[in-house]
């Protein structure tokens, strides 16, 4: 290239070398921030049972649900309050909610004996983030122009408290079962009735635990009835984009 110079001036000299590394122009602010440890915190979740013991291991993934829940909220609101929207926010911000919610459906249904009534609703809330989630990768930059419903955040809210409940459920009973002295659920209360037993806590016969996973089926049912109606919502939306052309 030198010899070229000298030869003839007329010559354009290559451009420069591009910088070693990756230029990722995304501002850390408090939203993105919280956003991110949402997204950390859903791996966080199991690793409770992995290094607890419990039922240490169902509070703390519990007490972990719940703030990473809470950033859910402050995270949009605080972004809209302080002039803060980011596209980056807006890519990671249902990918962290999908994981927190998976995940954790994943422990709660192992933990509660592949109970039927928790696996169908389970399944249904899979089965459309799955759905949802390869819509949108077709769509591309068309699933931009699907905005997010109120009614999907509400879905998200419900999934968020259900679990949560769910947890609280798993934990108490495995206290519960310890107390129960090898006795399922129903026997116990047989025995409670009966005299031969002193009931748990203040939750009656049954013990809190069962009113807890009670009222988190009933909870997560209602959460996943939301979920099949956004889904259908979502694919009614995308249609127009998935028509062949004549």
């Amino acid at each position: 290239m030198v010899v070229l110079l000298v030869l003839n001036p007329n010559v354009t000299p290559l451009p420069p070398a591009p910088p070693i590394g990756y230029d990722f122009p995304m501002k850390w602010t408090i939203p993105n921030i919280l956003t991110t440890l949402r997204l950390a915190a859903a791996p966080g979740v199991p690793l409770m049972f992995l290094y607890f013991h419990r039922p240490s291991a169902d509070w703390l993934a519990l007490t972990l649900f719940i703030c990473a829940a809470i950033t859910d909220y402050f995270d949009g609101y605080l972004a809209r309050l302080w002039k803060q929207e980011s596209k980056f926010g807006t890519m990671l911000d249902p990918i962290a909610d999908k994981a927190m919610v998976v995940i954790a459906l994943l422990i709660i249904t192992g933990y509660s004996g592949m109970n039927p009534w928790l696996i169908l609703p389970a399944t249904v809330i899979l089965f459309r983030e799955v759905f949802v989630g390869g819509l949108r990768e077709y769509l591309g930059t068309k699933a931009g122009l699907l905005k997010v419903t109120k009614l999907a955040k509400w879905k998200t809210t419900a999934q968020m408290v259900a679990i949560a409940v769910l947890f609280l459920g798993t934990g108490l009973e495995h206290i519960e079962g310890i107390a129960r002295q090898g006795m399922t659920v129903d026997q116990y209360a047989i025995a409670v009735s009966k005299g031969l037993a002193d009931p748990i806590r203040s939750c009656g016969a049954r013990g809190c635990s069962s009113w807890a996973t009670l009222a988190g089926l009933f909870l997560i049912w209602i959460a996943a009835a939301l979920t099949a109606v956004t889904g259908w919502d979502y694919f009614n939306k995308s249609r127009p984009f998935l028509r062949d052309e004549a």
